[in-house]
């Protein structure tokens, strides 16, 4: 999946109008020190490596709240930058650098934290055909941004949410009365749409390619439950893996030869990167 550039316009509008509303309400008190013409400058570094994701946060950030502030990157989207490199600079009202410092770092600090961490999960796939994808385990309200920085950081986006594809699990089966139905009534209900089953067992991974599945989770299976699972599909579909893989055993189980793997800890557990914003004398 990607995304659509009118839903990625659309999440960043939204994104930071919720920031500057949490942060500045009713006014920025502790700017109304600085004198009100007064002009500054301001440097933007890392404290440590990272891949660098949110450029087009802090642009619309900036924008929005005071177009006049100039800004001036010195890394993209997608860089590598090294502890301590300098990653954009500001110049215009002091106040409003004050004031736009915090949630301009936010965004970068957070989206770089996930661009950084899916780059070093990537590394482990090198030499594979096997991608590696998200999922919607995301923080609340950064569902597209997050996703966003996956892409930067060289993962690729599963489903974006409940209405781009189906993703038909345990509790979907049961209510369809079982596998086959399931995945009939979805290609019935939207036709263009993918069509993906989680199965725990043989006996649903071929129910699921008698009903013609786009793509098969294989939850929780075994190293060489998946090596056979592999050759017994031999491309009638595409194989995902799922469940208890981690960044130590992320390339053993790439080996077995699924097409996908998908793990929530890209965007649901990261540590966001250390950031500096310092005015120059």
């Amino acid at each position: 999946m990607s995304i659509p550039q009118s839903l990625l316009e659309q999440s960043i509008l939204i994104n930071i109008q919720q920031a500057l509303q949490e942060d500045i309400g009713e006014g920025d008190l502790t700017a109304l020190l600085t004198p009100e013409d007064e002009q500054a400058t301001a440097t933007i570094i890392t404290r440590e490596d990272m891949i660098l994701a949110g450029q087009p946060w802090v642009n619309a950030l900036l924008k929005a709240y005071d177009p006049t502030v100039q800004i001036t990157w010195l890394k993209n989207d997608g860089d590598l930058v090294k502890a301590n490199e300098t990653i954009y600079k500001l110049a215009g009202s002091a106040r409003s650098l004050l004031t736009v410092e915090r949630p301009a770092l936010n965004f970068v600090q957070t989206l770089s934290a996930v661009a950084t961490k899916t780059a070093n999960y990537v590394k482990q796939l090198e030499g594979l055909n096997t991608k590696l994808l998200d999922t919607r385990k995301t923080l609340p309200g950064l569902r597209i941004a997050q996703k966003y920085a996956v892409a930067i950081g060289g993962g690729q986006n599963h489903r974006l949410g409940l209405f781009d594809a189906f993703l038909i699990k345990e509790n979907h089966i049961m209510a369809a009365g079982g596998i086959v139905q399931a995945i009939a009534k979805a290609h019935q209900i939207a036709p263009s749409k993918p069509v993906e089953v989680e199965v725990e067992t043989w006996d649903e991974l071929n129910q699921a390619l008698e009903a013609k599945a786009d793509i098969v989770m294989l939850d929780n299976f075994s190293q060489q439950q998946m090596i056979d699972a592999v050759k017994h599909v031999a491309g009638r579909c595409k194989l995902e893996a799922s469940g208890n893989i981690t960044i130590e055993n992320l390339r053993e189980v790439a080996s077995t030869g699924v097409d996908y793997i998908s793990m929530g800890v890209l965007t649901k557990d990261v540590k966001a990167v250390d950031l500096s914003m310092r005015f120059n004398a």
